[in-house]
């Protein structure tokens, strides 16, 4: 698969005022890890094939398998209530499926490094499609990237802006 980068420069007043602002931790930001292990178990197991998480706004949209032409909203206390994986029909991986299994908890790793490195220039929100492979990241400074999981892995390091 050919790899295409593509990063979007937002709203130029934003940009302009990006260190005038600063990340304020929210309960998202105090339950990453259980917030992004539940993303995970969805889509290993529930049929989730997309998953965007809003950081920021501390809600979660979902994309399912076995209706994806209908996205579902889940806001922090849902997502954040263990029992929402029981919403969900369990499901096997797909074998549609681009990202190996083993690379899920990597991307997700990486969104949890991109959120928390800086508190001017951190991620606001992010998704992954394990279908086609894409990783899409909004920044706090307007600025967007969509990437192939892969190519995110090995060029995370460079996605401040």
């Amino acid at each position: 698969m050919r790899s295409r980068w593509l990063q979007i420069r937002g709203d130029p007043s934003v940009r302009q005022f990006v260190f005038e602002q600063a990340r304020v931790p929210n309960e998202f930001d105090k339950r990453l890890d259980e917030v992004l292990a539940r993303v995970e178990v969805l889509i290993l197991g529930h049929g989730v094939f997309h998953a965007k998480m809003h950081f920021s706004t501390g809600q979660v949209t979902l994309w399912l398998l076995n209706d994806p032409l209908r996205y579902r909203v889940h806001v922090k206390e849902e997502f954040l209530d263990p029992g929402i994986c029981l919403a969900y029909q369990r499901l096997p991986y797909t074998q549609e499926a681009i990202v190996p299994t083993l690379e899920i908890p990597k991307v997700l790793a990486e969104f949890k490094r991109l959120r928390m490195q800086d508190n001017h220039i951190y991620l606001r929100s992010a998704s992954l499609n394990v279908v086609n492979g894409l990783v899409g990241l909004n920044f706090s400074c307007d600025g967007s990237h969509y990437l192939n999981y892969a190519e995110f892995l090995t060029q995370a390091g460079k996605l401040y802006v």
